[in-house]
């Protein structure tokens, strides 16, 4: 087995028969769903996680490179699912990375396409992206949790969404350095087919495109944290729009000459990852200033009560990294951050006012 920079061994196991796969398992249309710690069923101890981020993300960003950031961090996505074989495997985009989850039987699969992203992002793109492997089990034996639930804005495309606080704990021990992929000694590029920037940034309408990401303490319950969460969405999505930061209107092909017609981007639309959870809200949206004044009060206020960690950034525009999975057009994707400094600048926000954790164990 290839070495890895950890404190454990990841050990290989059979595959999981079907009943097991977290894309077995329903999706749900409704976004308010994933606030309901029921739909959320646990993967099995052997299975892989990887996560990716962008080191010193936001010096990039002030550099007016956000769009290279978010491209060297949705490329794990796209490298681990063309070797693979096929998409059906839970991930979710970070704007300065990502983590997936996959089957043991995996194991070189990711630690193959994670060394390839890794020296791509150096050699291609100047950025440096650390790169980490652990396993379910050893996430739960420190105490956390990976579970899975999925969500499908549209008909043709589903989102996994995480909880469990285990990812978080896993990227914390990463840029530790911890649970690191060793680099390789090889230069084969990662194969990033299908993954495009089809679209200059897009405008905000409404006033200003929030990044937004709110997360509960380990001591809150989930139904307190979900009572938070719906009261946020309910005042940022009060519109008939949703806040939906994509816009035809607004849409300009970076080759000048691409277009769709309403129904085409109504579906482009449709498929983009602008809500999710990933142990808390993760939210690209347009607002206005009076919605984002409402609910960083009610945010501040819950943070006040220990309930929950929150970061937010605004800026002027959105940013779309598109991926169409080979020989699967219809189940394109498009992952939105926000072009000023998005999720790395509301993390960033976050990790500097970030409470001492209580742990209810």
């Amino acid at each position: 087995m290839p070495s890895m920079e950890s404190d454990t061994t990841i050990v290989q196991a059979d595959g999981l028969t079907v009943d097991n796969h977290p894309n077995a398992s329903p999706a749900y249309g409704e976004f308010t769903k994933m606030l309901d710690p029921s739909v959320y069923e646990a993967l099995p101890d052997d299975w892989l996680i990887g996560i990716t981020d962008v080191v010193s993300s936001t010096s990039a960003i002030k550099s007016g490179r956000y769009e290279d950031v978010n491209y060297a961090g949705a490329s794990v996505i796209a490298a681990v699912g063309n070797v693979w074989g096929d998409f059906d495997f839970p991930f979710v985009f970070r704007g300065d990375g990502a983590a997936f989850a996959l089957p043991p039987h995996g194991i070189m699969t990711a630690i193959s396409a994670m060394r390839q992203v890794a020296n791509f992002a150096r050699s291609s793109l100047d950025l440096a992206l650390r790169v980490g492997l652990l396993t379910v089990g050893e996430i739960r034996s420190n105490g956390h949790d990976v579970r899975i639930a999925r969500y499908a804005p549209s008909e043709s495309a589903t989102y996994a969404m995480f909880a469990g606080g285990g990812l978080k704990w896993a990227e914390r021990q990463i840029k530790r350095g911890r649970y690191l992929v060793k680099p390789g000694s090889y230069t084969t590029k990662p194969d990033l087919t299908g993954l495009t920037c089809d679209w200059k940034p897009f405008p905000s309408q409404r006033g200003e495109i929030l990044s937004l990401l709110v997360e509960p303490y380990e001591h809150t319950s989930p139904e307190a944290f979900a009572s938070v969460a719906g009261c946020v969405l309910s005042v940022l999505e009060a519109s008939a729009q949703h806040a939906q930061p994509l816009s035809r209107d607004t849409a300009v092909p970076r080759d000048g000459t691409r277009s769709l017609d309403i129904e085409g981007w109504s579906a482009v639309a449709s498929n983009s990852d602008f809500r999710k959870y990933d142990d808390g809200l993760r939210l690209t949206l347009d607002c206005t200033p009076e919605q984002i004044e409402t609910v960083e009060a009610m945010l501040a206020a819950a943070k006040a009560r220990g309930e929950i960690n929150f970061g937010l950034h605004r800026q002027s525009h959105a940013l779309m990294t598109c991926f169409v999975p080979s020989g699967r057009p219809e189940s394109h994707l498009h992952f939105l951050d926000g072009m000023g400094g998005g999720y790395a600048k509301a993390a960033e926000m976050m990790e500097a006012e970030e409470l001492p954790l209580v742990s209810s164990r």
